[in-house]
């Protein structure tokens, strides 16, 4: 698959925070992603999901994420948040309900190329007991 998108995370480092422990986590999760510190939050930008897909694969939680993805999804992209201290960690943890106390890593997706949807499965890709179905899309993809 060819895709193109762009992917905006932004997380807060509150004054009791080290800005190097939210880069860390930032990283961890999008080791791609080109981070920059601007008034009291962490932006990073990236134009790929792969590694963090990876993640999700790892941790078979494909079918969490893609609900959250639809959930977070318009017909421009998809949003979701994360939990930093899971991150740091190399865990993803999607956050929901209320932010935690120190601030949630926002994740926004702008997806150009293919549709939304396809997109979404790309990086989640259905499962069957938590075997993704077509285990080699993603590899026929890249």
């Amino acid at each position: 698959m060819i895709y193109s998108i762009d992917v905006r995370i932004e997380a807060p480092v509150r004054d009791t925070e080290v800005t190097d422990r939210v880069a860390d986590a930032v990283e961890n999760v999008f080791p791609e992603a080109d981070l920059e510190f601007r008034d009291g939050s962490l932006v990073a930008e990236t134009h790929t999901l792969d590694p963090f897909s990876d993640v999700l694969h790892e941790q078979e939680i494909l079918d969490t994420a893609r609900r959250v993805f639809r959930d977070g999804a318009d017909e421009e992209g998809f949003a979701f948040a994360l939990k930093k201290q899971a991150a740091y960690e190399g865990v993803v943890n999607f956050a929901v309900g209320s932010p935690d106390e120190l601030g949630d890593i926002a994740v926004d997706v702008t997806v150009r190329e293919p549709d939304v949807d396809s997109f979404i499965t790309y990086v989640a890709p259905e499962t069957e007991e938590g075997v993704p179905i077509d285990a080699d899309a993603r590899d026929r993809g890249s």
